[in-house]
């Protein structure tokens, strides 16, 4: 079956001398393996720009039932980035969402949620012109809404002081978790707000480096807890090494 679908590149790797196979998110299939032939020549640089991480794309491609590599017949943009590409904290904040998405993504059904989620995020992040440097800690905080592990407690009023995060059961609470997998006031009152705004809202944090860290850890931590086979993320360093 042919057919057409907006979709967002997760990730790709060499295929052969001239081909790539990608894992893109469809809007109609969701999560998809494809090859994509004659990409890695030199008449296809355009091509190649297009498989990107995080790219907005297009695509014509066959659907053929179990069968796991699908084939892609054309490709072009959906969306043209303005700054992604060419902001080195853009750039690296988007390969590290990539990377969170490939190791967190795994359903090849549709989920027109989570694909609206991702695609008005990407977009975003490519025009946000202030504070785009915490963009990743409220980006991570959304998804777990999508991907079913959203906290509980969010909406509820604590003293400040005698908050916790239980990172194991996914609650904030005032009481103290039976277990080391937790976090304590300031940081638990940190998440609690991060986990409770919207982009629209990110100038409300105002972090140093150093806190910004630590609650990229605690989250990612969570997600540990929550995501069976969730691997160390790899682009994490580089992204902290330029958010400095």
């Amino acid at each position: 079956m042919l057919y057409t679908s907006k979709g967002i590149v997760i990730h790709h790797f060499k295929y052969k001398e001239k081909s790539v196979i990608a894992k893109i998110y469809t809007e109609k299939y969701g999560l998809q393996s494809f090859i994509i032939n004659g990409v890695r020549g030199k008449k296809s640089k355009n091509k190649a720009a297009l498989l990107q991480p995080l790219s907005l794309i297009e695509i014509n491609a066959t659907k053929k039932e179990n069968k796991g590599l699908q084939q892609i017949k054309e490709i072009k943009a959906a969306y043209l980035f303005q700054e992604i590409p060419f902001h080195i904290h853009k750039t690296s904040i988007a390969f590290f969402i990539a990377e969170i998405l490939y190791k967190s993504i795994k359903e090849e059904e549709k989920n027109e949620s989570l694909f609206q989620f991702l695609y008005g995020s990407i977009q975003i992040l490519d025009l946000q012109t202030a504070h785009y440097v915490n963009f990743h800690l409220l980006f991570l905080a959304q998804l777990t809404k999508h991907l079913g592990f959203l906290p509980q407690g969010i909406k509820t009023s604590f003293k400040e002081p005698t908050l916790f995060f239980d990172l194991q059961e996914g609650i904030f609470t005032s009481t103290t978790p039976p277990h080391h997998f937790f976090l304590e006031h300031p940081l638990s009152h940190q998440l609690k707000l991060i986990f409770g705004i919207n982009f629209d809202e990110v100038g409300r944090l105002n972090l140093d480096n150093n806190t910004r860290k630590l609650i990229l850890n605690a989250i990612l931590n969570y997600y540990s807890l929550h995501l069976s086979n969730f691997e160390q993320i790899k682009s994490k360093e580089v992204l902290e090494e330029i958010l400095k």
